[in-house]
C-alpha cells in the first residue's frame, strides 16, 4: 500500500485522503458528504479512503491520532489537514482554495 499511496498523492490533481475506521460514528456521517464533494467536483479532486485499522503504518506515518482525519495532498505535498467532520461546502472551498491554477 505504501508505494502505491505515494504514487496516488503525488498526483497533480488534489487528493483528499480520509483516514477512517469502521467503528467510528462520525466517519460514517462523513462518507455521504465525501460522495457529494466528489459528485460536485468530479475530476478536480480524487478522494481516497484509508482504513486506519488496516493501514496502521500509514496512519502513524501521517500522525493520525483521531478519526476521521482528512489530509489534502497535491504533488506529494500535504496542503491541509483537519480532524472531524466538515460540511460539503467547507470541503469544496478548501479543495478549490488549494488547487494550483
Amino acid at each position: 500500500m505504501k508505494n502505491n499511496f505515494k504514487d496516488l498523492i503525488s498526483s497533480e490533481t488534489p487528493v483528499l485522503v480520509d483516514f477512517f475506521a469502521e467503528w467510528c460514528g462520525p466517519c460514517k456521517s462523513l462518507a455521504p458528504i465525501l460522495k457529494e464533494v466528489k459528485a460536485e467536483l468530479g475530476e478536480q479532486v480524487k478522494i481516497l479512503k484509508i482504513d486506519v485499522d488496516k493501514n496502521q503504518a500509514l496512519a502513524s506515518q501521517y500522525q493520525v491520532r483521531g478519526v476521521p482525519t482528512m489530509i489534502l495532498f497535491q504533488g506529494g505535498k500535504q496542503l491541509w489537514r483537519e480532524s472531524g467532520v466538515l460540511q460539503k461546502n467547507d470541503l469544496i472551498s478548501i479543495i478549490q482554495q488549494h488547487q494550483k491554477q
